[in-house]
């Protein structure tokens, strides 16, 4: 009877672990043509290869699926960003189905010349012309697999549970396990006191929100003057420190891609060199691209402007502010400060770990640990959440 009843639950469930198992069978599978007996495993992590790990799930970035998800990430924030600049009767007319087509495309661009770059990194086999066709296969095998993933991902988000997030959460899952496999308990005590508290904060961000009270002309009972608008306090979840991810290494890859023109200029050696999580430079990157992408993404994804023109149509208001311009700038006011104050809270928790290994109070093989807790943390509050909707719906199958 419980299986029966949790039907579409259970059945979300198998088609994940079915999606899961394929992409960690796709990460064992090398590139053709690389010389994998040459490449040494990362033992020692470093803050950078656990940030390249969570969004690519290959430690070595050698197998087909070597890109992960990174490019897809990059090529997805410009195109949110520029549908969020268009008018509300632009979106309207604006196709998903193009906007898919856009994004895809513009990843298979970023994906190539991902792979590109990435060719240095890598030992192959043969010379001359082999070795150039081979190379060349190379780079069509990792954009093909950066595709296979997106692919992967949507299918997971229409049948499974966890949506596109999935794959980050096992990239995340496996880059712990290793990390903490590969130190003493002596050295995993301040990590651990760190993503405790991390965890707690990040926990009182899902599920905290401040609520509008709201006046609805087309509510008179007793539940009138319950009617609120809610913002979390955490406006967009993990969302921003995933896309921060990606979205820190475009500078480092942009000057990789110049590299290949001018190998020998200093200022760009000296930059691929220090834009990394190890470097002072690398972190004020990485830090700055989460605080901004915090507030823009709350922008984007809440809208303040489409919500009070909705209002303005609809007759309703928010209490005491009239309709129109002034409820505008009211809902602005307090979706800018709702995320200033997220982005202020987490760049300081990734913050901090980064600038105590500057001053070696903590193992920069370490840093990322609390990062991937609290991602772990947002990601099973958003599951949790889907999961109940789930069962919900099939309490409510019979009567449908």
């Amino acid at each position: 009877m419980v299986a029966k009843k949790n039907a579409l639950f259970w059945s979300k469930v198998k088609f994940t672990c079915m999606i899961v198992l394929f992409y960690m069978i796709g990460r064992c599978v090398p590139l053709v043509g690389v010389d994998t007996s040459k490449i040494q495993f990362v033992g020692e992590f470093n803050a950078q290869s656990v940030l390249t790990q969570t969004i690519s799930g290959d430690l070595n970035q050698c197998s087909i699926l070597a890109l992960g998800i990174a490019p897809y990430m990059m090529a997805s924030i410009p195109i949110q960003i520029i549908l969020a600049c268009r008018s509300a009767d632009a979106k309207a007319h604006t196709s998903p189905f193009t906007v898919n087509r856009v994004t895809t495309l513009l990843m298979m661009v970023l994906a190539t010349m991902q792979a590109v770059t990435r060719l240095d990194d890598l030992v192959f086999t043969g010379t001359g012309t082999e070795l150039f066709l081979t190379k060349c296969l190379a780079v069509v095998q990792m954009v093909t697999g950066a595709v296979l993933i997106l692919w992967l991902s949507e299918r997971n988000k229409r049948f499974g549970i966890g949506g596109q997030t999935m794959l980050i959460y096992i990239n995340i899952i496996d880059g712990m396990r290793t990390n903490l496999l590969n130190h003493s308990w002596s050295d995993l005590k301040m990590p651990l006191f760190f993503s405790l508290i991390f965890v707690f904060i990040m926990v009182c961000f899902e599920n905290t929100e401040k609520r509008i009270p709201m006046q609805r002309i087309a509510v008179y009972n007793i539940y009138g003057d319950k009617n609120y608008q809610a913002i979390k306090l955490n406006p967009i979840g993990i969302m921003p420190i995933m896309f921060a991810s990606a979205f820190s290494m475009l500078p480092r890859f942009v000057v990789s891609l110049l590299l290949m023109i001018w190998p020998s200029d200093r200022n760009l050696l000296w930059f691929e060199e220090n834009a990394v999580l190890t470097k002072p430079l690398g972190i004020g990157i990485y830090i700055a691209s989460l605080f901004l992408l915090t507030i823009i993404f709350s922008i984007i994804f809440i809208n303040p402007s489409e919500i009070s023109e909705q209002l303005l149509k609809s007759g309703d208001s928010i209490v005491n502010i009239h309709t129109g311009r002034d409820s505008r700038r009211y809902l602005w006011r307090n979706v800018i400060l709702t995320s200033m104050f997220s982005a202020t809270v987490m760049s300081i928790c990734m913050g901090i770990p980064m600038c105590l290994q500057l001053i070696g109070k903590y193992n920069n093989s370490l840093i990322m640990i609390p990062a991937s807790a609290m991602m772990m943390t947002g990601m099973w509050c958003t599951l949790f959440q889907e999961i109940k909707g789930i069962k919900s719906l099939d309490a409510y199958e019979p009567f449908l």
